[in-house]
């Protein structure tokens, strides 16, 4: 129970943890500190469910940008919706920042709080104060309220909060640092609770009809993709009796009811553990992979097919009309080279298993996603094609294939192309130019071409500008010296140790 209504619960080292974690501003440097002040303070049902749902790797979990960034976006690409964040104002500018940089044209609320609030509950109410003043249903159908690191840690119980006002939909979550490991799968944390909220209304009643509504079967496609890729792929399903349904996260509310009532679920991203949960819970079957390339469109059209019990003849005939194209939009704009590509959105295996169609050899994969059952074919198909898959990839892994592999492009997220730059490796940045493009069926097949084959065409220019630069040193030594700087890397480990004794000691405090 919050401090707010029990106070006398809230013991002196709960306290304690608080003020430092408050102090760490935004607490992104101490994650356990921050994760034991959540358990401490009943946040272990949201800590556990997450847990199970985005299982960490063998490094505790990817570097990424904060992953409240990613619910975030999802509640700002909705109409009607207000976003409200509670957290470290460093936090709160950070994301607003992030999140106009990539096209957010509307406010996000902020509620501040200080250590007494925070300790009090009084931010809770502030929380509720400022929901209640928003909740106009002329304006929204929604609010999402996210918790950030330090309230979540502080355990401000957003369960709490009514589940509409005035009409107006009300959505908690928490999103910590220490709780979600990537910003993708914090997509997941509020389309999932979305779909709960959702499927919820349709069980008690009607529900507000889509927009536009399929007169036939539809399947709902899980994760975000290039909007031209859902219409590429509403025209492979035509031949089989089905339609492209809604895309989760969606962009409307009543979007929701139609993602629900469909005749199957394709997983196109497979993390979204709890949206698939939600769907399984209306009774959906989830499919997983994509129709990429010629066999990866084959195989999802088969899969596709049998779980809406579609004659194998209606299968066969979109297989025999579409891939076809395919293959031929492969053949006429092949890839020669090696690639290894990593990232964070995960849609890296798709990507990788593009590219290995078009003729590229690609020896390693990494993402920052888990590896769910939903990835199993994509898996199995690219180890079978000689990569290896990393999932829960480590920056350090990532960059350690582009050392071990050597290849003539790398594509990965900014660090990795750096390094990959500094090596004279052509590199590219995932996100704004591999996975802004459509990858499915004919009109994916022949997308990455372009941009792949022009940086492979780079090389000349790295060579050119190794030549240039070359004698001017490195590191200490960079640039023109008549006396050249001498390293003194006992200095470096000298620090070093006070640095880390320093943390070790702050640490401590209020324990």
């Amino acid at each position: 129970m919050h401090a707010a209504t029990q106070p006398d619960t809230l013991q002196a080292r709960e306290r304690d943890v608080i003020d430092l974690a408050v102090a760490d501003a935004g607490g992104c440097g101490s994650q356990s500190t921050l994760r034991d002040a959540a358990l401490a303070a009943g946040k272990s049902d949201v800590l556990d469910r997450y847990a199970a749902d985005y299982p960490k790797g063998p490094h505790d979990q990817p570097q990424s940008m904060c992953p409240a960034f990613g619910s975030l976006r999802v509640g700002l690409r909705m109409r009607r919706t207000a976003t409200v964040l509670s957290g470290s104002a460093c936090c709160v500018y950070g994301l607003t920042f992030t999140a106009h940089f990539y096209g957010a044209r509307r406010s996000v609320g902020y509620v501040p709080f200080s250590s007494e609030t925070l300790v009090t509950g009084k931010l809770f109410e502030d929380i509720k104060e400022a929901v209640e003043g928003l909740a106009d249903p002329a304006l929204y159908d929604t609010i999402v309220v996210t918790n950030l690191c330090v309230p979540t840690a502080s355990g401000v119980p957003l369960q709490l909060l009514p589940s509409q006002i005035n009409g107006v939909r009300v959505i908690g979550i928490d999103v910590p640092g220490f709780g979600v490991p990537t910003h993708a799968e914090a997509k997941d944390v509020l389309a999932g609770a979305m779909l709960a909220y959702a499927r919820k209304e349709a069980e008690v009643g009607p529900v507000a009809a889509p927009a536009n509504r399929a007169d036939r079967p539809t399947v709902t496609l899980l994760g975000e993709m290039f909007p031209a890729d859902p219409p590429g792929i509403g025209l492979m399903l035509e031949p089989l009796g089905l339609a492209a349904g809604p895309v989760v996260p969606t962009r409307e509310w009543r979007e929701l009811y139609a993602a629900l009532d469909c005749a199957v679920v394709g997983a196109i991203h497979p993390f979204y553990t709890a949206s698939i949960r939600e769907f399984e819970a209306a009774g959906r079957s989830v499919v997983g992979s994509a129709p990429v390339g010629a066999d990866g469109t084959a195989a999802w059209l088969d899969a596709i097919g049998a779980a809406c019990g579609v004659a194998q003849a209606k299968i066969d005939a979109a297989k025999n009309r579409f891939i076809p194209a395919i293959r031929g939009a492969l053949a006429a704009r092949p890839i020669a080279g090696r690639i290894t590509v990593s990232g964070y959105e995960g849609s890296e295996l798709l990507v990788a298993r593009l590219l290995i169609e078009s003729g590229a050899d690609v020896p390693y994969v990494g993402t920052a996603c888990p590896r769910t059952i939903w990835s199993e074919a994509d898996r199995e198909w690219l180890e079978a094609h000689g990569a290896r898959v990393q999932y829960r990839a480590s920056l350090e892994q990532d960059i350690a294939a582009v050392e071990e592999f050597g290849p003539d492009l790398a594509i990965g997220t900014t660090p990795v192309v750096q390094h990959a730059k500094q090596k004279a490796i052509p590199g590219l940045y995932f996100t704004n130019l591999i996975s802004a493009r459509p990858l499915m069926g004919v009109a994916g097949a022949g997308s990455l071409a372009t941009v792949v084959n022009a940086a492979l065409g780079n090389q000349h220019r790295f060579d050119k500008m190794t030549a240039f630069f070359e004698g001017v040193g490195t590191g200490p030594t960079a640039g023109v010296w008549e006396d050249t700087p001498v390293d003194r890397p006992e200095f470096k480990a000298k620090y070093a140790a006070r640095r880390i004794a320093a943390a070790k000691a702050e640490e401590h405090v209020g324990t």
